[in-house]
């Protein structure tokens, strides 16, 4: 099992690790690792791994099966071997894009407030897809929304429930494409606002900013027809 640094704090973008395995296909097994592996719409993480006489990129991240992580170089090179220590230098521009739109994303699924039926996230754009027959009419006002909620500056947080108490509320899943993962009888839950001014809470195993004021400025982009009742909505992340 890969110890997961990104979610115990998704800020830092350099760690020591040691190399646990290889897998058939290459891929580099750390006991602990800064880097996100794809799932949830998110890509998985880049950057570099560093070790006494080498060093290698990483093109991204992938889930490995037993729970483990593994690492997808990005050129055919001469792998850490197995039990070296190593130093993680996480590419942090691009996760931390990561990190603002899909906070956005949660702030989108919260105003249109309707069934999602897929979604990514990307560096600078990223989009849902909604169960939705018509476009929203006031495309302005959808995005002056989005934004007097980035400006509010809400906190972002997670916190944890057992398996039966999502079974007991089903509307925190909001996702047709993509459940909530079972089998270790948590649930991680990413909560925007508190109390009263709770503006969205819903299931996530993705890296999330602190505070939404950190997202910057979002533009509505393309809302697009992909099915009779389906409707993309694109956002783009102001640099």
């Amino acid at each position: 099992m890969t110890r997961m640094l990104f979610r115990e704090n998704p800020y830092r973008s350099e760690a020591p690790a040691r190399v646990a395995g290889h897998t058939q296909e290459g891929g580099i097994v750390l006991d602990a690792t800064l880097f996100y592996p794809t799932g949830g719409g998110q890509p998985g993480d880049s950057g570099r791994l560093i070790w006494a006489g080498g060093e290698i990129g990483i093109a991204t991240t992938i889930k490995a099966g037993n729970d483990a992580i593994a690492l997808v170089p990005a050129e055919a090179a001469a792998l850490p071997p197995v039990g070296a220590e190593v130093a993680q230098c996480l590419d942090w521009e691009r996760r931390h894009a990561h990190m603002r739109m899909h906070t956005a994303l949660h702030l989108l699924s919260a105003v249109v407030a309707l069934p999602v039926t897929g979604g990514s996230v990307g560096a600078g754009r990223g989009r849902l897809d909604f169960d939705m027959a018509e476009a929203p009419a006031d495309r302005p006002a959808l995005e002056a929304r989005l934004n007097a909620l980035i400006d509010r500056d809400f906190t972002v947080t997670e916190h944890w429930i057992d398996e039966d108490e999502l079974d007991a509320d089903p509307g925190l899943v909001r996702t047709l494409s993509v459940r909530p993962p079972r089998g270790a009888g948590r649930i991680r839950l990413i909560g925007i606002g508190a109390g009263t001014d709770r503006v969205d809470l819903q299931p996530c195993g993705g890296t999330h900013v602190a505070r939404t004021a950190e997202i910057g400025r979002l533009r509505l982009g393309r809302i697009e027809k992909k099915g009779r009742r389906n409707r993309r909505i694109t956002l783009h992340l102001d640099a």
